[in-house]
C-alpha cells in the first residue's frame, strides 16, 4: 500500500515538470519580447542621445519568514514582466503625446510658412500711389464727359468737321475718331469718345490702344492723376496689348507730374524689366529722361 502511494506521487511529479518548464519558458518569451519593444521604443523617443536604462533588475529576495514559501523562478519572472510592461506602457504614452505636439508645431509652421509666402508674393508693378484730391475728378465718371457746356458755337462747328471714319469696322472706326480729336486738341470730347470705346470694345485688341490715348488725352489736357489711372489700368488690364509698353513709360511722366519721383523710379524699372528687349527707341529715350528727371538711382 505504501509502495503503491509513493508510485502514484512519482508519476504525478514527473506530470507537472513538463508543465512547469512550459511555463519558465512561456515567460522567458515574453520577457524577451518585452526588452526587445523597449530597446525598439527607447531608440524612436532617444534617436540622438544615448536611451535612458529602464532599471528592471531581478527582485531582491525578501526576507523569508518561517513558515512562507520561497520565491520561485516563476515569481521573479513575472515580477520583470510586470515591470517591463508597465514601464513599456509609459514609454509608449510620451512616444504618442510628443508625436502629438510636433504635429501641432508643424501645422503652426505651415501657417506660419504661408502666411509669409503671401505677404511676400511680389505684385506684377506697384500701383502707383495716387490719390486724386477731393476737388479732382473721380478716376471713372459715370458717362463720358461732353463737350464743355460754355463751348462757343465755333468750337461746336469744328468739332463737327472732325469726320467720323466708316470702315465697317465699328471698334477701329470708334478709335479712329477719338485719335482724330486729341490730333485736333479737342481734348475733352476726344477723352469721351476714348472712354467710350475702351468701355464698349474692352475685349477688342484696339483697346490697348484707345486706352493709351485715353490716358494722353488726361495728360494733355492737364490731369496727370486720371492720366496715370488709365495709364497703369491699361498696363495691368493688357500687359501684351500693343501700348502697353507705352502706358508705362508714360506712367512715368505722369507721376514726375504729380511730384511722385519714387513711384516714376519703380515704374521705369519694371518697364525696363519687362519690355527692355523690346522698347522702341522713342519709348527708351522718354525712360531715360524720365529717369534723369526723377534722379532714379538704378
Amino acid at each position: 500500500m505504501r509502495n503503491a502511494f509513493f508510485a502514484t506521487a512519482a508519476l504525478a511529479l514527473v506530470a507537472l515538470a513538463p508543465s512547469v518548464a512550459a511555463q519558465n519558458v512561456s515567460v522567458d518569451v515574453r520577457v524577451d519580447r518585452l526588452e526587445k519593444e523597449m530597446r525598439a521604443v527607447q531608440r524612436k523617443v532617444f534617436p540622438a542621445g544615448a536611451p535612458l536604462e529602464a532599471e528592471i533588475t531581478r527582485p531582491a529576495a525578501p526576507a523569508i519568514v518561517p513558515g512562507s514559501p520561497s520565491s520561485t523562478p516563476v515569481a521573479d519572472l513575472t515580477a520583470r514582466v510586470g515591470a517591463l510592461e508597465s514601464q513599456l506602457a509609459s514609454i509608449t504614452g510620451q512616444v504618442e503625446e510628443n508625436s502629438f505636439k510636433l504635429k501641432q508645431l508643424e501645422d503652426a509652421f505651415n501657417r506660419y510658412k504661408a502666411e509669409q509666402e503671401s505677404r511676400a508674393a511680389p505684385a506684377v508693378v506697384p500701383p502707383p500711389a495716387v490719390a486724386p484730391s477731393a476737388s479732382a475728378a473721380p478716376a471713372r465718371p459715370a458717362a463720358p464727359r461732353p463737350a464743355a457746356s460754355g463751348a462757343s458755337e465755333e468750337r461746336k462747328t469744328a468739332v463737327a468737321a472732325i469726320e467720323r471714319p466708316s470702315t465697317g469696322n465699328e471698334a477701329d472706326d470708334a478709335y479712329s475718331y477719338g485719335f482724330r480729336l486729341w490730333d485736333a486738341k479737342f481734348y475733352p470730347e476726344a477723352q469721351a469718345q476714348l472712354k467710350a470705346t475702351v468701355d464698349k470694345y474692352g475685349a477688342s485688341p484696339i483697346a490697348s490702344k484707345a486706352a493709351n490715348l485715353l490716358g494722353r488725352a488726361y495728360l494733355d489736357d492737364g490731369k496727370p492723376a486720371l492720366a496715370s489711372v488709365a495709364f497703369y489700368e491699361n498696363y495691368q488690364k493688357r500687359p501684351k496689348g500693343d501700348r502697353a509698353a507705352d502706358s508705362l513709360a508714360y506712367l512715368g511722366e505722369a507721376l514726375i507730374q504729380l511730384k511722385k519721383p519714387a513711384d516714376a523710379c519703380k515704374v521705369y524699372a519694371e518697364l525696363e524689366q519687362v519690355y527692355g528687349g523690346s522698347l522702341s527707341n522713342g519709348l527708351r529715350g522718354m525712360m531715360d529722361k524720365g529717369r534723369a528727371r526723377a534722379k532714379c538711382t538704378a
